[in-house]
């Protein structure tokens, strides 16, 4: 039987493979060649500094006169706050607190950096005789009414109160004192 004079099928596509591999081949990008290094010189004698000099005493400064800062204000609760706080007194005070409570925390969304807010809530949770919360309330608005002496002696009050009717009377009074501090002349 005579042999035919063609390649096998599989001898084909490798040497068709290893052509386009080497059609893809890309020669090394150029790099210039690195300079040589430059040697570093022999370190000389040592030399030394000349002494140090004590530093001139400095010139006496004369503390300024202490001004008193100016009284800070509360800051105004937002048109929406506001009447969210005039419904809710409203309503405590015709003894509706779930209803009440509801309008603060909802003018709370709106302003929650207000302590006036946060002592109005805890008014309503004294109301219904949530004496602790009430007091955690009063304590969150002194946290944030740094530098308004009226908001932190409301606070205080809230807190004396609180205290009052859990019949801890010294740390009532104690609070109260605190209130009577910080109450503006």
């Amino acid at each position: 039987m005579r042999r035919s004079a063609r390649r096998p099928a599989h001898l084909t596509f490798i040497i068709l493979g290893m052509a386009a591999l080497a059609g893809c081949a890309l020669p090394a990008p150029y790099s210039p060649p690195r300079p040589a290094p430059t040697p570093v010189p022999a370190p000389g004698p040592i030399e030394r500094a000349p002494p140090i000099e004590p530093p001139l005493p400095a010139p006496a400064v004369q503390p300024a006169p202490e001004v008193p800062p100016p009284p800070v204000r509360a800051k105004a609760l937002n048109p929406a706050a506001r009447a969210l706080v005039a419904q809710a007194q409203s309503q405590a005070a015709a003894g509706n607190y779930a209803v009440s409570a509801a309008n603060l925390e909802r003018a709370l969304r709106i302003e929650p950096d207000s302590s006036q807010l946060w002592i109005e809530m805890g008014k309503v949770r004294q109301a219904e005789g949530n004496f602790a919360q009430a007091e955690n309330m009063a304590r969150k608005a002194l946290s944030l009414a740094t530098g308004d002496p009226r908001s932190q002696s409301s606070a205080w009050r809230l807190i004396a109160d609180s205290y009052r009717s859990r019949k801890r009377v010294q740390e009532a009074r104690d609070a109260d004192v605190r209130a009577e501090a910080l109450t503006p002349n």
